[in-house]
């Protein structure tokens, strides 16, 4: 049975994030490579990536994206500037420009949306990476960047246990 993964933030290619964000890479090449395991390490064929924005690299994006397994969606982030197109023909199945709902209940975006205690619905996002004043997770919101999940995507259903935990 195929599983569904949620991860944002990769920065495949960066040199700068792993500065910016005190990523544990001596280089991008590095970094890439730990990434690309670690995805691989839990993500099967089948199954299923939601990539919430800023995905990288930035002119081999198609050799990334061979590598990992899954069938993989791209939620555009603030760097992913290619067009749809161009993101579809490198590897990913889908491509949005906007948050996407799934299941009725989960919006999933790049950037954090507001969501209160009174409305049906919890929100998926990265673009803070690992910001101190942005919680890992709440009653209505998990934050996928890559650095909160030890480099590697997250497990719907482990996203699905907290927020429960926490209702």
């Amino acid at each position: 049975m195929s599983k569904i993964f949620f991860i944002a933030d990769t920065h495949f290619g960066d040199e700068k994030i792993i500065k910016y964000e005190n990523r544990p890479f001596g280089n991008a090449r590095e970094m890439d490579e730990e990434l690309i395991q670690r995805w691989n390490a839990v993500v099967a064929r089948e199954d299923e990536v939601y990539v919430l924005g800023d995905f990288g690299a930035d002119g081999y994006e198609e050799e990334v994206l061979a590598k990992l397994q899954g069938r993989k969606y791209l939620v555009k982030g603030n760097h992913d500037t290619k067009s749809n197109a161009e993101y579809r023909q490198w590897g990913f199945d889908e491509v949005y420009d906007h948050p996407v709902i799934i299941e009725n209940f989960w919006i999933l975006s790049h950037d954090a949306l507001y969501v209160n205690t009174n409305m049906p619905y919890a929100n998926l996002f990265g673009h803070v990476h690992n910001h101190p004043m942005v919680k890992d997770y709440s009653s209505q919101h998990y934050c996928v960047s890559v650095e909160r999940l030890n480099y590697m995507p997250l497990d719907f259903e482990v996203i699905k246990e907290k927020i429960r935990e926490v209702s």
